[in-house]
């Protein structure tokens, strides 16, 4: 039995799938920014990571990446704790600058419009979002997604950059928790 298993409900989106989906996002992004040019990708730690090296990979567009660490949920925890604090910030100045953020997953949304408010106080030429999940059962605030990989349904997962208690990051597919191995 791999280390994992005994946590796994179900694999939701299989390696295959998820590739796929992001060659498409990278192709769409090029697309788009294609005459911009200044386009700093921020990745939102520690989660992001895995989806921002296969996204930049086909992101055919000049592009920097930064990272920018915040943190809303305490350990082992299913939900935000509500409270948004920047644990690392971004090494750049972004004024002028087109910003995407690469995000991994979006749940209430409290933690993104945190971080959307702090860089468009800081003046970027556009912001924009790209996010691998989406949860829009779990939206308590607005939060405007230009790019999104997957809806899903309100589930804890993991893999692909995102963590149980830490863990399990390095995974190639998306995968449902088992309920009983949830902390409240």
């Amino acid at each position: 039995m791999k280390p994992y298993e005994k946590y796994l409900q179900e694999i939701l989106i299989d390696e295959t799938t998820l590739q796929n989906r992001v060659k498409q996002l990278g192709e769409q992004i090029s697309s788009d920014y294609a005459e911009r040019g200044d386009l700093l990708l921020i990745c939102i730690l520690k989660g992001g990571i895995m989806f921002l090296v296969d996204l930049t990979r086909h992101i055919s567009t000049p592009h920097e990446i930064d990272f920018l660490a915040v943190s809303s949920y305490g350990r082992g925890a299913r939900s935000s704790t509500g409270s948004v604090r920047i644990d690392m910030d971004l090494s750049r100045q972004v004024e002028g600058r087109h910003l995407l953020i690469v995000e991994d997953i979006i749940d209430s949304g409290q933690t993104l419009r945190f971080v959307m408010d702090v860089l468009e106080a800081r003046r970027p030429a556009s912001l924009r979002l790209c996010t691998l999940l989406n949860k829009p059962s779990r939206r308590t605030v607005q939060i405007p997604i230009d790019y999104l990989g997957f809806d899903i349904e309100d589930k804890f997962v993991f893999g692909y950059g995102l963590d149980l208690d830490e863990k399990f990051r390095n995974l190639p597919f998306i995968a449902v928790v088992k309920p009983e191995m949830i902390y409240e």
